[in-house]
């Protein structure tokens, strides 16, 4: 073979390895039952978490969108237990704007409410559906998804499973327009002006 071939060859094979350990990403197994931080008493309080209890106050109505976690980083006992948690509350007319999470798909059940969802597949594809209370709907790891309420007047109220104890959450507009990526490069890649991009990233600027 040339040296062309023979370079072409490796750039395949070392391309299909990174695929493939993307693929296979995921929490690590643990070699023991639990992971206890040092020092840590471990009783039944460990394997315990009360963060969700603000959920049974009468009336509590948040004004803006509002995701109460129960990831590892919350809860420590989840360390190495490839699940985690998290409470989703939508006031009126809120969205949970596209994010996505690489290390876990999310399984969202609708308690009360409704909600538009959807995620967008890598063909560029968006899938949508109007769930209501007792529906359930998976975002595939690591798609971009959103949730959207838009009841002018009634809340909502989900919960989502994830099968990582540190799912992530990239926000796509936050990453975008909250960094330091030059503007230039943003106005190339959205078909706009460096003005426009000044602009939105005034909006995260706060």
């Amino acid at each position: 073979m040339s040296s062309s071939t023979t370079s072409k060859m490796l750039t395949l094979i070392i391309s299909a390895f990174a695929i493939v350990q993307i693929t296979l990403a995921g929490d690590p197994d643990i070699l023991t039952d639990f992971i206890a931080p040092n020092g840590t008493q471990v009783d039944g309080n460990f394997f315990t978490y009360t963060g969700f209890r603000a959920l049974t106050v009468p009336n509590i109505q948040p004004s803006f969108f509002v995701a109460l976690k129960a990831s590892k980083k919350e809860f420590p006992a989840l360390d190495g237990q490839s699940v985690s948690y998290a409470a989703l509350m939508y006031p009126p007319g809120t969205i949970n704007p596209p994010h996505t999470h690489p290390r876990s798909a999310e399984l969202l059940f609708l308690v009360k409410g409704s909600l538009n969802v959807g995620f967008v597949d890598t063909t560029n594809k968006l899938f949508t559906q109007t769930l209501q209370p007792g529906d359930m709907f998976v975002f595939p790891k690591g798609l971009v998804h959103f949730q959207f309420n838009s009841n002018t007047t009634k809340s909502a109220l989900a919960f989502s499973a994830f099968g990582s104890a540190n799912a992530g959450t990239i926000s796509i507009a936050s990453t975008l327009f909250n960094s330091t990526i030059d503007d230039n490069v943003l106005a190339l890649a959205f078909k706009t002006d460096v003005a426009t991009v000044q602009t939105l990233k005034k909006g995260f600027s706060s």
